[in-house]
């Protein structure tokens, strides 16, 4: 008997998913734990696997359409067997009959409206609109066009850098064709699903394209078409069982991807089992890199740190009036946008506390003479506060006009300074890591954000943040709270200084931390036991492994 299957809820906060890619068509076998598609969260891209077995019958929301939780995904059965009641909405559970209804008229509606407006665009020709990058981003600049017009543009050729609100991302191209246009240059700033470029074949005329162009409508349009330009050149590849494509891609998925970029593994010196020699999360998982291949895949990155020239110094000349204007990046616009929000709608409150850092000067040097062991004070501070935000999980918590949030997992952003200024990359589950995997991840990601190569999944989903500038000398300092977050806490320099033990004057290590609080969910006392906490952690580090 044929199965509907339905658009998964692949994520707490999910209500729409995006199709990315069919990794089956109809008429294709399916098997228990085979992956059908690559589906697109409001987090991340993930495979879905099947839970049924038989043959592909029916594909109800096809790749590159978005479509709500629960709307028909595909249908699964007998080879040959009758599905017209299944399309038309039988055999399904009463309860259910009017919620599967209600995405069917959209999509009959939706589908009617491209259908009429594709005759619009010349045949082959794809609109492609500025793409939602994260989840918060509203706009997007253009850092870099890797492409330019007249180039010939191959499915999962990079077009251009797009720097978001966290990031600065490499857009792929997901049609074939010729560059036709450029919608938006190099430096400027546009919102999402504003008209980005138009491909084609050669020698198109586009003329009236771009100047009748409005977001969601040609672009829309243009779906239908892309879908063809997509699946020609994927029926061209088929029959290369090659682990790349032709313009040297890697085949790989989002899943595999994520996973070998957080273990540090090139996906280049990865054999792929899954279809076309694709790389799948088994290949990660199961892949011993060499030291040869270690050395040779870090020898480039090496030459090309040491190629870089130094940025030249701006000539000011003596006794002149001289400004210089630096365009604000969108990180920096964001920034701005968001520390504001937090100050002016939270009201921030701050607690100040002095430890001594006797014990941990000591227990530091001694978990470091490990060999391959390397352990900072801000590890130590980090796996402290997961520790205390467990006993004290109302610092750990989420303002709601009608609820207060209460995180009972730890997952602690650090703030890292970058060259536009500043990102939170999160440790997930931080209360369960050890110091050195804490001091591991803190310097991965710390380095890939520094260039540029965090996803935004990396950083998303923290219950708490740490920002620590005591490596610049500056002793004590106070910080605005990094929404949805409750508290950040503020982490000054090492100082030492005379300080008084057992009714004795002697030299003592100490340093200051700062706890700001948003007083809508955090009272004053609830901060300083949570300080208190905290300090008898720092101060005696043996007491974090009781």
């Amino acid at each position: 008997m044929a199965i509907k299957v339905t658009m998964p809820r692949l994520s707490d906060t999910m209500t729409e998913g995006t199709v990315a890619t069919w990794l089956k068509k109809v008429g294709d076998k399916v098997s228990e734990g085979d992956i059908l598609a690559e589906i697109e969260t409001d987090k991340a891209t993930m495979e879905f696997e099947s839970f049924n077995e038989g043959t592909l019958l029916h594909i109800g929301i096809q790749a590159g359409e978005t479509a709500p939780v629960d709307s028909l995904l595909a249908i699964i059965g007998k080879e040959g067997e009758d599905i017209s009641a299944l399309l038309a909405g039988g055999d399904a559970p009463a309860a259910e009959t009017p919620k599967a209804d209600a995405p069917a008229a959209e999509a009959k509606t939706e589908t009617a409206a491209p259908a009429k407006a594709a005759t619009e665009l010349p045949k082959g020709v794809v609109v492609v609109t500025m793409p939602r990058l994260s989840d918060t981003m509203t706009e997007g600049t253009v850092a870099t066009w890797l492409k330019k017009v007249g180039d010939a543009v191959s499915e999962g050729d990079i077009l251009a850098e797009i720097e978001t609100d966290k990031a600065t991302m490499e857009f792929e191209s997901f049609n074939a064709g010729t560059l036709l246009y450029i919608g938006i240059q190099e430096g400027s700033t546009a919102p999402v699903d504003s008209l980005l470029a138009i491909i084609g074949p050669a020698g198109t005329d586009i003329s009236g394209i771009a100047d009748n162009f409005t977001a969601g409508g040609t672009a829309t349009a243009s779906a239908p078409a892309a879908e063809e330009t997509k699946a020609a050149p994927a029926a061209e590849k088929a029959p290369q069982a090659a682990e790349t494509t032709s313009n040297g891609r890697i085949l790989a998925s989002p899943l595999a991807k994520k996973i070998a970029s957080d273990k540090g593994i090139q996906l280049s010196q990865v054999k792929g089992s899954g279809e076309n020699g694709r790389i799948v999360k088994s290949d990660i998982e199961n892949f011993t890199p060499s030291n040869q291949t270690q050395t040779a895949a870090s020898a480039p990155a090496a030459k090309q740190e040491a190629s870089a020239p130094a940025a030249p110094k701006v000539f000011v000349p003596a006794g002149e009036v001289y400004t210089e204007e630096i365009k604000n990046s969108q990180m920096r616009k964001i920034i701005a946008k968001r520390l504001s929000e937090s100050l002016f709608t939270a009201p921030h409150y701050n607690l100040v506390i002095e430890v001594s850092m006797d014990e941990a000067m000591q227990a530091r040097a001694a978990i470091n003479s490990v060999p391959d062991t390397k352990v900072s004070f801000n590890d130590m501070v980090i796996k402290a506060c997961a520790l205390a935000l467990k006993k004290h999980p109302k610092i750990n918590s989420t303002w709601k006009e009608d609820a207060i949030i209460i995180n009972h997992h730890v997952n602690i952003g650090v703030a890292v300074a970058v060259e536009d200024g500043l990102v939170v990359p999160v440790l997930k589950f931080t209360d369960a890591m050890s110091l050195s995997q804490i001091g591991g991840s803190v310097r991965d990601l710390a380095g890939r954000a520094k260039n540029k190569k965090l996803g935004p999944q990396e950083m998303e989903g923290s219950t708490f943040t740490v920002s620590n500038l005591g490596m610049f000398g500056i002793t004590e300092f106070n910080s605005i709270i990094n929404q949805p977050n409750s508290a950040i806490l503020s982490v000054g320099a090492i100082v030492e200084k005379p300080v008084v033990k057992n009714g004795q004057i002697v030299v003592g290590n100490t340093m200051m931390l700062s706890l700001a609080c948003d007083h809508r969910t955090i009272d004053g006392a609830t901060g300083a036991q949570f300080l208190q906490t905290l300090k008898q952690y720092i101060e005696s580090p043996v007491t974090m492994l009781a």
